[in-house]
Order: structure tokens, then sequence, then C-alpha cells
């Protein structure tokens, strides 16, 4: 019986070719999107969960509270450390602090001069050895013993090779970074898996940087960088609470003043690493989880969409099959005999599906491994996609045969024989009309974000900043005592430059995800402020090369160490200061260093992305901190000014690698995963509208041939070309326009949520709607019309004769 089932199946399909092909297609989109997506969900879900007991591992973090809300910042004080050890003896830690961005330098067995120069853009940290107990690691040379010294450097293989070759050769080998720091190679791993947070490639001892103040290494609870981090490995995962009250008591002691407790620490797992956006990580990227329940629910959209396609066709077709039916019942089919036989249709028809949506999948995938930033190959089969593609394909069959199936199986015979079957006497019409109006409210949801999303990334790229960002080119340079001395040689030689027109050394560019913060003293209070001071190191020229204008005062003179300092409007904000001349001469202090007055206030600039706030900022002379080499570049001849640049820089600096990029890029990389989250929108909203429109094409083909002798009859009693369009889509015109009336609360919402990610943001107008309604209209009525404009065209006494 089975294989009648099959048999028939085949022949049905052949026998309706158009349908067939209509509903095959939708299917097949919607399942290869949806596999799609399934990958990039669990590809993002998967972060850091290869090392053992991950749900066991946490990092401490750093959460102050200032006037107007919260700051999060993943790194903690150099002394919290010792204080969560000295009370809790029993949980294993271990500070990680990330250097990525450095130059290693390979020097081989005897040291000397310099055989390779690498700049590491990611995975270069100094860590203590309980770090690598927590995050285990496969070792083929040494253990995390061999970081207990100072000047002890343990590679991956793969950068061991990429330096000598062999990862045998490296063990015993030096390196330099960042020409301060000589290291032994006293260790290799394994290469980590790519999908980390923790990106893993040269791993050095922290008691290097124990011994180096300058080096980032504070003492002061006051201060801290989200550089310096502290992870600690529970003894399960329940064990977080108890951890947590420790935390909050250390906080209470440390900085709880007058009642009020500005700052505190508390655990963050290891698991939301990858999706928390408030802390970040030493990744590529972030994902939200509110980003992947967006993904999984397009998903879910699409291929609910696609069995809309199946039913309403397949019920609209069911009226054809009538007589089938009706004989089949006759010759003493049962009604589940013949139910099975349709839902065996539908899963042949699936099953032809989703070979072709594997085979769309497959294709896709180099796309859209680009698209969304994963850097490693992905298998299409796992053994989690083939359970999925198991489950998925039974609901589809479930979803889009079962209403059909009841349908058919259930005419009457004796009805159905006489050919008294109709849309109307089967109940088909009203449940395509409310199919119609679901499918076409999910595909303007997706529209309406597309729209939203664009305009917000359109605004993003278009706001002023408050500095200018073009033809500005930066070099990651260093700040060793060596490479400090030439630097006015080096900016003098560069000035020289025709293309050149400023240039100025400092920590980092106006808008950078730099958050170097300080506790500070204004005016000499009695106490230091209850906020956090934000702090950018630059040297007197950094204000004429980025275009910053002051409000009242002037930069500071040029020179080797910090006498004033400018600070920017919200800082005077903070102060509820009005007038910016009032601040002139007034001074702070930060940290525990002296007190320098402020010589100027500048106009505030977006001082990160647009998805914080302006933060209070002191700006000052730091030679230690002036890690880059900003340029100003005439528009005209950039490639040939930038070719002089890299000479000038190898005449300067020869130990040290070129590492350069422009600022325009760099800001353009804080909205990169909007950017594809923008791209992706606008793909699946256009598959939306396909899969709809698909369904629609078939619905009134349908429809057509059902009006034959009704289009017949009008035209010959004069009706026109016009009239017949009217007549196939005002239906539908009325349905798109219900489907539009219940997406947009929707779509607003949604939308209003996504966009609170951003400080500075668009509002949604009713441009944003009138656009969608009038973009979904149009295309329906371009599908109806080409349909109804060829039924209009026909002759009318041959449809009568048919007839």
């Amino acid at each position: 019986m089975f294989r009648n089932y099959i048999k028939i199946a085949f022949r049905n399909l052949l026998k309706h070719k158009g349908y067939s092909i209509i509903n095959i297609t939708g299917l097949a989109i919607g399942m290869a999107a949806c596999i799609l997506l399934f990958i990039v969900v669990r590809y993002e879900n998967s972060y850091d969960r290869f090392y053992p007991g991950h749900d066991q591992i946490a990092r401490i973090i750093t959460e102050d509270l200032d006037p107007d809300g919260m700051d999060y910042t993943p790194g903690i004080p150099y002394p919290l450390k010792e204080v969560v050890a000295t009370a809790l003896p029993d949980l294993p830690m271990g500070f990680y602090n990330d250097h990525s961005g450095s130059q290693i330098s390979v020097l081989g067995n005897n040291g000397g001069a310099a055989q390779a120069k690498f700049i590491e853009d990611k995975g270069l940290g100094m860590v203590e050895p309980g770090f690598l107990r927590i995050f285990e690691q496969q070792w083929l040379a040494g253990s995390p013993d061999v970081l207990e010294a100072p000047n002890m450097s343990v590679l991956t293989k793969s950068i061991a090779e990429k330096y000598f070759g062999t990862w045998q050769q490296a063990m015993g080998q030096l390196i330099s970074i960042d020409n301060r720091h000589t290291m032994k190679v006293t260790g290799i791993i394994q290469d980590p898996p790519v999908h980390s947070d923790i990106p893993l490639r040269v791993i050095s001892s922290f008691e290097t940087i124990r011994q180096r103040p300058d080096y980032h290494y504070d003492p002061h609870w006051g201060n801290l960088s989200s550089s310096m981090q502290l992870y600690v490995k529970l003894k399960t995962a329940a064990d977080s609470v108890r951890v947590n009250k420790v935390l909050l008591k250390i906080s209470k002691d440390q900085y709880e003043q007058n009642g009020r407790m500005e700052r505190a620490h508390y655990l963050q797992a290891l698991t939301t690493l990858h999706s928390d956006n408030r802390f970040g990580n030493f990744g590529d990227h972030t994902t939200s989880q509110a980003t992947l329940w967006t993904l999984s629910l397009i998903g879910i959209l699409i291929i609910l969409m696609a069995c809309i396609n199946f039913v309403n066709l397949n019920t609209a077709k069911a009226v054809s099959r009538s007589k089938e039916v009706g004989v089949r019942k006759v010759m003493g089919g049962s009604r589940a005999q013949l139910f099975w036989q349709m839902m065996g249709e539908t899963a042949v028809l699936v099953g032809i599906a989703l070979v072709l949506a594997l085979a769309i999948a497959w294709a896709a995938m180099p796309f859209l491994k680009q698209l969304v930033s994963i850097q490693e190959k992905l298998p299409l089969f796992t053994r989690d996609t083939i359970p999925f593609l198991a489950i998925v394909s039974l609901l589809v069959i479930l979803l889009s045969g079962s209403y059909p199936a009841l349908v058919l199986s259930g005419f009457r015979p004796a009805l159905a024989l006489k050919n008294k079957i109709t849309s109307a006497s089967i109940g088909g019409i009203p449940i395509r009309r409310a199919l119609v109006v679901v499918q076409f409210a999910m595909a303007q949801v997706l529209v309406i974000a597309t729209i939203v999303s664009i305009s917000q990334m359109n605004f993003v790229r278009n706001m002023e900043l408050g500095f200018n960002k073009n033809a500005l080119l930066v070099l990651n340079g260093r700040t060793d005592s060596t490479a400090l001395s030439r630097q006015a040689a080096f900016k003098a030689a560069l000035l020289q430059l025709p293309g050149v027109k400023a240039v100025s050394f400092n920590s980092d560019v106006p808008s950078s995800d730099n958050n170097s913060a300080s506790n500070f003293n204004f005016d000499h209070h009695a106490n230091d402020e209850k906020f956090a001071i934000f702090l950018k190191y630059a040297d007197a020229d950094y204000f004429k090369t980025f275009d910053l204008r002051f409000l009242a005062g002037k930069a500071y003179d040029p020179g080797d160490t910090a006498r004033t300092v400018v600070v920017n409007e919200t800082f005077l904000e903070k102060f509820a200061i009005k007038d910016p001349q009032q601040v002139l001469g007034k001074e702070v202090r930060i940290g525990g260093g002296r007190w320098l007055p402020v010589s100027g206030v500048v106009k505030d600039f977006k001082t990160n992305s647009l998805r914080e706030n302006i933060k209070p900022l002191i700006i000052s002379i730091h030679r230690r901190r002036f890690t880059e080499t900003a340029i100003k570049l005439q528009t005209a001849n950039i490639v040939q000014t930038n070719t002089a640049i890299r000479k000038i820089w190898d005449q300067h600096y020869p130990e040290y690698a070129y590492d350069s990029f422009f600022v325009d890029e760099s800001i353009a990389n804080f909205y990169r995963q909007e950017e594809q989250l923008e791209t992706l929108y606008k793909i699946f909203a256009g598959l939306a509208i396909f899969i709809s429109c698909l369904g629609l094409y078939g619905l009134v083909s349908f429809m057509a041939v059902q009006k034959t002798k009704e289009v017949g009859i009008r035209k010959v009693l004069g009706a026109s070309v016009g009239n017949i369009v009217y007549l196939f889509s005002r239906e539908f015109t009325l349905l798109i326009s219900l489907a539009f009336i219940i997406a947009t609360p929707v779509a607003w919402w949604v939308m209003n949520q996504w966009l609170q990610d951003f400080t500075y943001r668009i509002r949604i107008g009713i441009g944003v709607f009138l656009l969608a309604i009038t973009f979904s209209l149009i295309i329906a009525w371009i599908t109806v019309g080409y349909k109804a404009i060829r039924a209009a065209l026909a002759n009318p006494v041959k449809s009568l004769r048919n007839e």
C-alpha cells in the first residue's frame, strides 16, 4: 500500500507541475533559510562551551554607579584578587591581562636582531598559571607551571609553526614582546577552537608585568583596566551565590560611602561572555541573546510562510480532486486511507524540497560565513543538524499536509461525483483568506524591520561625531624608551611630506572602544567625585589633527609631561557649570596624582560608539601612553602618501612592524554586527516577500482557472481589462491591507526594542509604515496583475466554448 501511495503521489506531482513547482520552491527556500539560521544560532551559542566544566567558569566584573546610571567594565582593580583569595582560599582563580595588538619579534636561540616581526591583533595575554588550570588546554609540551617564573611564554601549535617552522623547534627559543620583554618559549599547546571569546595564541607569564608597574599594572583600588580580568572556577554552578555574597561584602567594605555603594563586583558566567554587550570580550564580536532569538524567529516565520503556501494551494486545489476522492470512497477507500495517502504525497513533496534546500544551504554557506564573520569551516551535517532536519521535516509535513488531507478525505462521495464540491462548500475560502493575512503580516514585519535598520544605520553613518574622521591614518606605535626618544625626529620627517597636514601622538582616537577611567577630585573637594573620569592622553597637536573645537581656553602647551589638562562639555554638565569660562584655572587631580589646572574646554565629541553616552573626559599628556600616531592627510594622492609614510616608519623604527588603520574604518567596525543584521534583514525580508508572492501567484492562477467562464461572460458583456484585473486584485488588496494593520504594532514594538541599544537613534515615524505597505502592495499587484492580465486578454469565445 505504501508503494502505491508513493506512486500516486508522483503522478499527482507530475500532473499538476505548476503547483508542484510553486510548493517545492517555497518549501525549499523556507527550509534552506531555516537550516542556515539554525547553523548561525547554534554556532553563536557554542562559544567557549568546549572547555571542561565551562558552566562553572566565571569572571569577576565591575559595575560602577554614577548619577547618570550604571557603567560596566569586565576589568577589576588589581588588589581585588588578593582580598578574594584571602576570603575564599578554596576558589581557583587566575589573572588574564590582554595585550593584543602587540608586536612579536622572533629572536631565535641566541637573541640578537629580530629574524621576523609579527603583529598579533588577538590572543596575546599575560596570565597566571591558575588561569590555564581553569581553562584546561591540550599540552604538547610543558604545563601551566612553566608560567610561574617571569619572562616565560607558551605558544599555540600554529603560532609556533608560523614563527619557527615546527612546534618542536620552538621550544627554548626567544621572542620579544614590543621590544620590551624578551621571553623564552617553555610550552606549546594545541590550537584551541576558534569560537572563543578568549582567543589564545601567545601566552606569557603574568609575573613579567608584576615587575613592571608601567605595563598596565596599578596597585590602587580606584583604577582599573578592562584588559585586567580575573577568572574563577566554582565547585558547582550553584556555588555562584556564595561567591557573590563575598564579593558584595568586599564591595561594601571598599566602596560604600554615606550609605551609597558606588562600585560593586560580581560574577559573570563564561557562557554569557559572548552575549552580554555591556562588558564585551576579547573576541571579534558579541551577539546578544535578543539577536539570536530574532534570527530564530525569522527562521520560524519563513518556514511557516512556506507551509501556508502549501496549505492554501492544496485546499484550493482540493476541489479539482473531488471526483478522484469520490471514486476512491465508492470503491471502498476509508477516510484514514485517504488521509494517509494525502500525507504521503506531502511527505514526498517535502522530501524533494529538503534535498533542494540542502543544496541551496550548501551553496550559500560560504556567503553566510562571510556575512556573519564565522572564521572556521562549518559542516552542513553534524550531530545537531541531522536531528534538527528530521524534526523540521516532520513538522513541515504535519503543518502543511494535515489540514488539506483532512479536507480531501472528508468529501462526501455523492457530492464529489456530482461535481457539487466548491471552495465555499468546504470552508476553504475563509481559511485561505486568514492564512494570506497571516503570511503577509509576517512578511511586512520583516519589511518594516529592514526599513528601520537601514534608516538607523544611515543615521549612524551620517551623524556628526564632533571631530573630523576623514583622511586620518593611524599608526600603531610602541612606548618603550628607545621608541619614545625617536618620536620628535619621526614627526618632523612626516611633516615634511607634502601630503601630510598634521601629526599627533596619542593613546587613542576621539571615538574608540577605550574606556580608561580613574577616580579623581575636582576643585579641591573634600572627597573624590562620585563618578569616574575617562581619560585620553595626547600631545598638543591632537586638537588640530582631529579638528576639535574649543568652547573656552586653549590646548595645553607642547611638552613631555602634563602641566595642564583639557576637559569636555559633559565634564561641565556633571558639575552643573553653565559657562565654560568658569572652569578655566580650576584644578583636577587624577587618582593619587598632582593637581593640574584646566586650560581649555572642547566641544563634546562622541567618545565611543553611538550606543553609549558621551563620557566626562580629561585629555592630558602622558608620553608612556602614546601608543598611536595620528596623521591627517591631504585627500589627494593618499596611496602615494601612505607609501611614503611607511618608508619613513621603516627608517625610524626598523625593529617595529608597520601597522596602520584609517579612523573612518575603525568607527565603521563599531557597527559591523548591525551592518550584518541589516543585510540579513534585507535577505530574509526579500525571501519572505518572494514566498508570499509565490503563494499569491499560485492562488491567482487557480482563481483564473476557476473563473474562466466568469471572465469570458464579463468580457462578452463589455468588461475592460482594467475591470478584470480589479476583479482579481480587489480581494488580495484588502487582505494585504488587513495584514499591514496587524503587522504595524508588532513591528513597531520589536524595532523599538532593538533601537534601545543605541543612545543616539532615529524615531520610527509614519513614513516607515507607509513605505512598507506601499512596497508590499506594489509587489502583490505585480504578482496578481501579471496573471490577471493574461486571463483578461484571453479569447472569451474560446473560454466559453471550452466551458
